[in-house]
């Protein structure tokens, strides 16, 4: 039966394309809370769910806890060497559970929080955890708090087992001792970590050092060769980029400064030529659905060329247009 968390849970997997509506997933299960919860929701959902548990051999109660996900879930138990630390051993459960086609863990947006935490101390980064691996593993829990899957839990009187040693490791020390300290200092402080981690685009580590450096100078003039033939060229407190820009299927290049690249607007048209770049597109047979899209090649306010369609007095050759097919 659906809940106000699972549907929850379901917005979260929709928008981000994680499963097919109904499709086959298998989930990771350990036999605490977050992972029965992801278990459990899942099937609520509709979901073909299969769960497997990676035995790794290296507590007391390890051949409890895979007699436990094995009875309760009915997992399918893989026995794999002990390994040393905990990154060790959740490279080996992915290693040992590659062969389950699409896998899902139950980590939630407490372990996001804690995550981050641990890479701004350890690594200068605020990485967080991915909503999808590169190996496709997905996380359609990170949306949901450790206290509402152990809720969630009690409410559907789900056994759980509970790790006695992860006092004893990094990421319980966090979750012990230094997450409630920060909430001392600050009430938000966990949300603040999450939304740190929260999946974004980024410049590469080089790309943003050299953006950097090239703001921070006081020289007049300077520029900085970027890659992929794009040269970032700041004069006193402006910055512009020169080089090709992708827009869609358009490759658009030019020398001149100053230009910029943007969709129409309503009144837009040609410099120097009464007729609306509406008109344009319309005259080109251009389809309704592209003309939204279309790029319009502007200096200032003034429209100089439209890719492919017609160009400005006194602006021929000065924007290169390549479209792909």
């Amino acid at each position: 039966m659906a809940t106000a968390l699972t549907a929850r849970i379901e917005t979260f997997i929709r928008a981000h394309d994680l499963v097919e509506p109904g499709g086959r997933v298998t989930c990771l299960v350990s036999g605490g809370a977050d992972s029965t919860c992801l278990w459990h929701s899942l099937r609520a959902l509709g979901y073909d769910v299969a769960a497997v548990h990676v035995h790794h051999g290296v507590r007391g109660a390890a051949d409890a806890d895979a007699d436990h996900c094995a009875t309760t879930m009915g997992a399918r138990v893989v026995h794999v060497a002990p390994a040393a630390t905990e990154a060790a051993m959740r490279e080996l459960r992915y290693a040992a559970t590659a062969g389950c086609e699409l896998r899902a863990t139950g980590h939630t947006s407490t372990d996001q929080a804690e995550t981050v935490l641990y890479r701004i101390v350890s690594s200068g980064s605020t990485r967080g955890i991915k909503v999808r691996r590169e190996d496709g593993v997905i996380r359609p829990l990170l949306g949901v708090s450790r206290e509402e899957t152990g809720a969630y839990c009690r409410e559907h009187r789900l056994p759980v087992r509970v790790d006695e040693t992860n006092g004893d490791t990094t990421r319980g020390m966090i979750r012990d001792e230094i997450l409630p300290l920060l909430r001392r200092l600050h009430p938000g402080a966990e949300a603040n970590l999450r939304a740190l981690g929260a999946e974004r685009p980024r410049l590469p580590r080089g790309l943003e050092a050299t953006l950097v450096q090239l703001l921070a100078s006081r020289a007049g003039t300077k520029a900085a060769d970027l890659g992929a033939g794009v040269r970032a060229v700041r004069e006193y407190s402006t910055l512009r980029l020169d080089g090709a820009v992708s827009w869609g299927p358009w490759t658009l290049e030019s020398d001149r400064p100053g230009l910029e690249v943007r969709t129409r607007l309503p009144g837009d048209h040609l410099a120097g030529r009464r007729k609306k770049v509406q008109d344009l597109l319309v005259d080109a047979k251009v389809p309704r659905a592209e003309r939204e899209t279309w790029p319009v090649v502007v200096h200032g306010d003034e429209v100089v060329a439209v890719p492919g369609i017609a160009v400005a007095p006194g602006w021929d050759g000065v924007v290169s247009a390549r479209r792909s097919a």
